[in-house]
Order: structure tokens, then sequence, then C-alpha cells
């Protein structure tokens, strides 16, 4: 199940950050975003009560989804899609590639759990690759500010991110309904967000443009219900930390997909940067259980071929 749950998830995020760069254009970041998770929100609520699925949550409960709400669902999304307006789709993936690291930093400053010297390791590896990754952009953009804006909004998303996985690991020890306080946690960030534009002035209306729209029902629905849910699974069912492994995979389809749809141009310094963050972060985590798993069955039957023989 774990393994499905992996492929699920890397896949649809993979693809992701290229719908997010088809939803900048005419209608306001915030205003696009808060349509999202609105939307997201309304058809997971709708979904659950059609199973009859839909329990009434305590004021508990009701606090952690505004607390994910303000770390997954709203100021996360915000800072990616500002970075978006300056980097290409692939890029933001790979700089997200970084949670799992930074996920055990928070779990060294939260919960004291103190990082071993692999996890030093790997964080040396993966912030070399992500500093070789952007060298690459900064003497192909003549020293461009726009793309250390970009890499600053991306790095402060990603731990927005962080930050919600040890709120949701933590609401899921507590046994609180995972869907329900996600659906909820969607659509207090809507809110949140539509307040953020009426005080801005912004007007809460999108463009009807058929590739905007299609990128909106795409990131909401299959981005954020199933992509979310998938991931905030495995989180419960092996913790945060091992879960955000999968962050380490989906950079592969976010840059191919950069690279077909953006003419995303890669150098050899690129190419190392990016092994370097995949490097870090298999140094600090390893290889999922399900990869390691599959890899002892294969090895004994090839035994098993081997001894026949």
């Amino acid at each position: 199940m774990n393994g499905i749950l992996y492929t699920v998830t890397v896949f649809i995020w993979g693809s992701t950050w290229l719908a997010i760069a088809y939803q900048l254009g005419d209608t306001p970041i915030v205003v696009s975003v808060a349509w999202r998770f609105g939307l997201a929100s309304i058809v997971l609520l709708a979904i659950l009560k059609l199973r009859n699925a839909l329990p009434r949550l305590s004021i508990e409960n009701h606090k952690v989804s505004a607390l994910l709400a303000l770390c997954l669902f709203s100021n996360n999304f915000l800072c990616f899609y500002y970075a978006t307006e300056y980097l290409p789709s692939g890029l933001n993936a790979v700089v997200f590639s970084l949670a799992p690291i930074l996920n055990a930093f928070n779990l060294w400053l939260l919960e004291k759990q103190r990082p071993s010297g692999v996890f030093l390791q790997g964080a040396l590896m993966g912030f070399t690759g992500v500093v070789l990754l952007f060298a690459s952009q900064f003497m192909s953009a003549a020293m461009d500010l726009g793309v250390l804006k970009g890499l600053l909004l991306s790095i402060l998303g990603t731990y927005f991110f962080s930050m919600g996985n040890m709120v949701s690991a933590r609401s899921q020890k507590k046994e609180m309904p995972l869907l329900p306080t996600t659906a909820w946690a969607m659509g207090y960030g809507a809110i949140y967000l539509v307040v953020i534009a009426l005080f801005m002035g912004l007007p809460l209306s999108v463009t009807m443009d058929a590739t905007y729209l299609s990128a909106l029902v795409y990131l909401a629905i299959i981005g954020s219900v199933v992509g979310f849910n998938t991931y905030l699974a495995l989180v419960g069912r092996i913790g945060a930390a091992k879960a955000a492994y999968c962050t380490v995979l989906f950079p592969l389809v976010a840059l191919s997909l950069s690279t077909i749809f953006e003419g995303y141009e890669w150098t050899w310094i690129s190419v190392l940067g990016v092994v370097l963050v995949l490097a870090g972060n298999l140094r600090v985590f390893g290889m999922p259980e399900f990869v390691v798993a599959e890899s002892a069955r294969l090895n004994r039957e090839m035994k098993k071929l081997t001894d026949k023989s």
C-alpha cells in the first residue's frame, strides 16, 4: 500500500508545478490560490457527506485544521506561486525536495531529536546542490535578482510545508480523522486568502481562459484532493520524515515537464546540482521501505533460480 501511495503522490505532485505556471497571468495569485483550495474543500466535503463520513469535529480538531490551513493550504502556496513568476516550475520542485531535510531540522528544533552525522552529511549535500543549481541560473540570467527572490520565496514556502507536516503528524497521532480535517483545513485556507484579497481590494473573479480553468480544476481536484490526502496518509502511516521522501522523486517529473513545456535549459552545473540534492536526501533517509522490500524479494527470486540451476 505504501508503494501505491508513494507512486500516486510523486506523479501528481510532479505535474502540479507546471499547472501552477499555467495559472499565472491576469488573475491575482491570492485569488487563484483561494479558488484552488475553496473548490478542493467543497469537493472533498461533498464526497465525505455522500459517504456519510463527515463527523462533527471537536474545537481542538478545528484549531488543528486552522493551523494546517496556514501552513499547507495558503501561505506556502502563495510563496510557490510568486516564486514561479521568477523561476521555471521545475526549479521550484527541486527546492521543495529539501522538505525532508527541513522536516528533520524541525524535529530537532521542536522535539529535541538531535540530527545524526549522516543527517548533517546529507543536508550539506542537498544545500550544496541547490547552490549549484541556482549558480547556473544566476550565470545564465546575468545576476538577475529575480532569481534570488524566487529562490527565497521557494525556500520559505517549503518551510511552511514542513511545519504543516509536523502539525499533521501530531494530529494523526491523536487519531483526528484525516479527510475531514484536511477538508476543513482547505476551506479555512480559502477563507483566509479571500480575506487577504478583499483587504487588498482585489476582484474575486477569475479569467475564463480554457488553459487557466483546466489548470485550476486539475490543481484543485487531482493536485489537492487526491495528492494531498495520499501524502498525508503516508505521514500518518510512516511518519513525516519518511513520507517526505516522495518529495525527493517528483522533481524529476517536474524538471522533465519543465524541459518539454517551458524550455528549461540544462547545464553540467545544473545536472550536478540536481544529483547532489537527490543524493543528499537519499543519504539522510535511505531508500523507501517499499523499494527495499521489493529489492529483497527480487534477490530471493534470483537465489531460487540460481539454486535450481
